[in-house]
């Protein structure tokens, strides 16, 4: 499949943009462990003549952070008996681009480089990067798209935080999934992402209501994995600011309410040989089968999808999503065009790919797609068999694999994986593993609402 994301902003543009005052500010972010953009707000002068050509420094705490921004020890990279040094962002300006929803403003991604001007591994871009890389050195090139789903609310991120995050109003009242009228209540706001989303240069195929009241999918446009992974990080923190500028509040959390369906991430991938540009994974140029190399691209997810959980389901919430009859996968299996299944084999021909429905909405899109490439090259490497494809009903079938039930099996799952280990290097597995078992304690000392319920009178 051909690539459909293009360099949406050049750096002539920018100058010519910069000189009629169009742009005066340049947002220069990278992508931390939990998949959000991080960085600094440059004057474009500012940016063209110092941060261009020699990166712009930032601690390297960020990269060894939780979620409230704390500092917690145990990183073997930073430390405060390391003095919490820089790390330097690199732009790379294949990411250029503007940022309509923020008047003025131009947004570049960067790769994150030590003292040595070496990239940082445990860096999310830089572990998608290896794996891209290694599945070059197969002969492939991967193609990929995700899509995305959220809930929006009649509320602001304050007023939501005021309320303690209980009886919010989400917009809408009943099941829309692909319901035109329901979701038409809040078409400016769905309007205003998909038109500035493209005048970002990124992709948007097609958005319709989803399953629960006041949740909306997007789909984005399939390309090069780093192009794929990068689009969707500025479009899931685009969707927030735009929601910030609306006074309004969304959320890409897995499982918002335990009463409401969850939100996914699906992935949609394929593999191009790179001496033909043709889809590797058709067994013809016209049906449903899979060629040897497809099968053992799947055979590698199947096998390795429990150990690898955890970078496509990294948070405590993530695996409340996993619940029979829900939409999410529970079962580790694979079929033709079943979503009951994990692993979801669609198209035909030139079109012919697997959807990979395991990651929720809340999946940092570099350590997904790099976790499923790395499951696809352990495949092809050795050249794994893959099993007929499952008939029927995934969620009733007792004897497949299961998806880890926490977030901490998912991380002793990883943490003990030769695979991990050798795709991504012992320092990125213990890396990721610390940040896991850190948020798992954080979690098991909270006093949840859940509890004061229960126990509050009836204990």
């Amino acid at each position: 499949m051909p690539s459909q994301h293009a360099a949406p902003l050049t750096l002539e543009r920018l100058q010519e943009l910069a000189e009629v005052g169009d742009i005066d500010t340049v947002s220069v972010g990278f992508v931390d462990m939990q998949g959000r953009i991080l960085g600094k707000r440059i004057p474009v002068g500012e940016f063209l003549e110092t941060v261009l050509p020699a990166g712009m420094h930032f601690c390297n705490y960020l990269l060894g952070t939780d979620m409230d921004m704390g500092t917690p020890a145990g990183y073997r990279l930073m430390s405060w008996e390391d003095g919490y040094g820089d790390f330097t962002a690199i732009p790379d300006l294949s990411t250029l681009r503007v940022t309509p929803w923020l008047p003025g403003m131009a947004l570049v991604l960067s790769d994150v480089c030590d003292g040595t001007g070496a990239p940082v591994a445990v860096s999310p871009r830089q572990i998608l990067q290896r794996q891209i890389e290694r599945i070059h050195g197969l002969g492939f090139d991967p193609v990929m798209a995700t899509e995305l789903e959220f809930y929006l609310w009649r509320e602001t991120f304050d007023t939501a935080q005021e309320k303690g995050y209980a009886g919010l109003q989400p917009f809408g009242w009943y099941a829309e999934d692909y319901h035109l009228l329901q979701s038409t209540k809040a078409e400016p706001f769905y309007r205003q992402i998909r038109r500035q989303m493209r005048e970002a240069g990124i992709q948007v195929i097609s958005a319709k209501g989803e399953t629960g009241p006041g949740q909306y999918e997007i789909n984005l446009g399939h390309g090069p994995a780093l192009a794929t992974a990068d689009q969707h990080a500025v479009y899931k923190h685009g969707v927030k600011e735009i929601a910030v500028a609306q006074e309004r509040a969304v959320t890409f959390m897995a499982k918002p309410d335990d009463s409401l369906p969850g939100s996914s991430c699906h992935v949609h991938v394929s593999v191009v040989d790179r001496q033909t540009g043709v889809n590797a994974f058709p067994a013809d140029g016209t049906g449903t089968g899979l060629s040897a190399v497809g099968r053992q691209f799947l055979a590698g997810q199947l096998a390795l999808a429990r150990e690898f959980t955890l970078l496509q389901a990294p948070t405590v919430n993530a695996y409340k999503r996993y619940a029979s009859e829900s939409w999410a996968p529970v079962n580790i299996a694979w079929a033709y065009d079943n979503r009951t299944c994990g692993l979801r084999v669609v198209g035909r021909g030139p079109g012919l790919h697997m959807e990979n429905r395991l990651p929720g909405a809340d999946a940092n899109p570099y350590l997904t797609l790099a976790a499923i490439l790395a499951a696809g090259a352990w495949g092809i490497e050795h050249e794994m068999e893959c099993p007929p494809p499952l008939q029927g009903n995934a969620y009733s079938d007792p004897d497949l694999p299961r998806v880890p039930a926490t977030l901490g099996a998912a991380t002793e799952l990883f943490l003990s994986s030769a695979a991990a280990r050798t795709a991504f290097g012992a320092e990125v597995v213990e890396h990721y593993a610390h940040a896991a078992r850190l948020e798992e304690a954080a979690f098991q000392r909270a006093v949840t609402s859940w509890e004061r319920v229960r126990y509050f009178e009836r204990i």
